[in-house]
């Protein structure tokens, strides 16, 4: 008889529903193979052995998209559901030789996240951050836990660390920063002193990539349904990539105008345009999604994740349609928080795909994001003679400094100077 794969797993994939029964020994197979692959590497984090496992099955050339898919979505339930989103346990099957005494900082620190209410995916990035930099500690540094106690020094050598030997972005440098100092306040209780020794990444001044209105005109041709719902929102409203995934039916309103972002950067509200031109779009749209929650509930299911005690304080608010995502993923999955099987938002790379695949068909060349939409936006209300203040209001930023950098792009697209070469050519006849 055939070996049954992780039959334990298994009855979790179809106990809640996540796939149907005929497709568990598939999840099985890719997350057993996975392990196997992970006992032949040794060292690196959990995400970096999940990327090169995953590389390592497109390199092989006999497995197509739709499979390696599918073995990524197995490893996200394995790893996020089934073990309750710890990686330490992950690892310990995988890699003993990471078995450092980080399982129970990994907990206390996941444990003062969650008290802050900070989102999953601060958790994850800081729980990830920790665990590169005790390994910093042990495999750089040779301390040996728990014997050598931690002090600022450790953080500034491995801040240094990153800036000379990894030669790391400015921004990650400070996203390592940002966690460290979170872990040594709220976890370690050891105060950070000095900092000022420390080599830090610099980075220059830049300026935001902008799209003409006629190349964002192009780009809308290249895009059609949901996709270019999405376009047209990111550009139309200014909103953020992560504003739009968690937009709710409740904050968009039609007779206003209006959309409502919810506990946005730095857990601020505020309001942006619901442009005119999408309204039909969008009824349309919902309508779809709310059929969608209907089938959910009959079958048991129509519950979404609320925010903060909500969920606590009205019990059944969480089925109820002016609370769902206006962007609903396709299938439910497990919240690896509370474990509740849910329909949650679509994912980031969901718009990212749809924005890139726009850009690449409409022959833009331009470095162009989702984020790029949402500068276009700043700029090209600024072309319109819209007051600096108020853009500031409709992105949601704290200074207004921040907004100003829009002005240095509409200067520079407006007055472009002429070339001396121009001239030449012009005056001469050449």
């Amino acid at each position: 008889m055939p070996v049954v794969l992780l039959p334990e797993f298994q009855n979790f994939l179809v106990s809640h529903n996540l796939v149907p029964q005929k497709n568990a020994p598939y999840y099985a197979y890719w997350v057993s193979k996975f392990l196997a692959f992970c006992n032949e590497i040794k060292g690196g984090s959990l995400n970096r052995k999940i990327g090169g496992f995953l590389e390592h099955l497109k390199s092989i050339g006999n497995i197509a998209d739709w499979q390696i898919h599918q073995a990524e979505a197995a490893l996200k339930i394995y790893i996020n559901a089934f073990y309750a989103g710890d990686d330490e346990d992950v690892i310990a099957q995988t890699d003993k030789s990471e078995q450092f005494d980080f399982s129970h900082v990994s907990m206390k620190l996941r444990e003062a996240v969650r008290l802050k209410h900070y989102s999953y995916k601060t958790e994850r990035t800081y729980i990830d951050w920790g665990r590169r930099f005790f390994r910093y500690l042990t495999e750089v540094k040779k301390k040996n836990f728990p014997e050598e106690k931690l002090d600022s020094g450790d953080v500034k050598d491995y801040l240094t660390y990153l800036a000379v030997k990894q030669n790391v972005s400015a921004s990650t440098q400070n996203q390592a920063f940002g966690a460290l100092l979170f872990l040594y306040r709220e976890v370690l209780n050891i105060e950070l002193k000095d900092l000022a020794q420390t080599v830090r990444a610099k980075r220059g001044p830049k300026l935001p990539v902008v799209l003409t209105v006629e190349e964002i005109r192009v780009l809308f041709k290249q895009a059609q349904g949901r996709s270019l719902l999405l376009l047209h929102l990111l550009y139309g409203s200014g909103l953020r990539l992560t504003e739009l995934i968690r937009l709710r039916v409740k904050d968009v309103d039609f007779s206003s105008s209006l959309i409502f972002v919810r506990s946005s950067k730095g857990d601020k509200d505020r309001s942006t345009i619901l442009p005119q031109a999408v309204k039909a779009q969008l009824r349309s749209h919902l309508e779809k999604v709310k059929s969608l929650h209907e089938r959910d509930l009959m079958s048991g299911y129509g519950e979404v994740y609320l925010p903060g005690a909500l969920a606590r304080k009205y019990p059944a608010a969480a089925k109820e349609w002016q609370w769902q995502y206006v962007f609903p993923s396709a299938n439910l999955s497990v919240d690896p928080r509370s474990s509740k099987v849910r329909r949650h938002h679509i994912s980031e790379k969901a718009v990212q795909n749809a924005v890139k695949s726009a850009v690449r068909k409409a022959g833009i060349v331009k470095s162009a994001s989702a984020h790029t939409l949402r500068h276009s936006f700043a700029t090209h209300l600024l072309m319109d003679g819209v007051n600096i203040r108020e853009i500031q209001e409709l992105l949601g930023h704290k200074n207004v400094e921040t907004t100003m950098v829009y002005t240095h792009v509409l200067r520079d697209m407006s007055n472009t100077l002429r070339s001396p070469l121009d001239n030449l050519y012009e005056n001469n006849g050449i």
